[in-house]
């Protein structure tokens, strides 16, 4: 059985916080940004999908 690649951070080297605790380059919190490395592939997947949330909220 093949081993899961890890799943890649969304980072864009854009690292400000916003006042919402928020990464205004990738869209993750502070908290998500820290625990970014020993986090499991599906907790990562998780945390993609709440990015992809908040982008859709900034984008509006």
């Amino acid at each position: 059985m093949a081993v899961e690649d890890k799943v890649r951070s969304p980072c864009v080297s854009i690292c400000a916080l916003d006042e919402r605790d928020v990464c205004i380059g990738c869209q993750r919190t502070g908290d998500e940004i820290l625990r970014w490395t020993s986090m499991t592939n599906c907790e990562r997947k998780a945390v993609l999908v709440k990015v992809a949330e908040r982008e859709r909220e900034v984008a509006l």
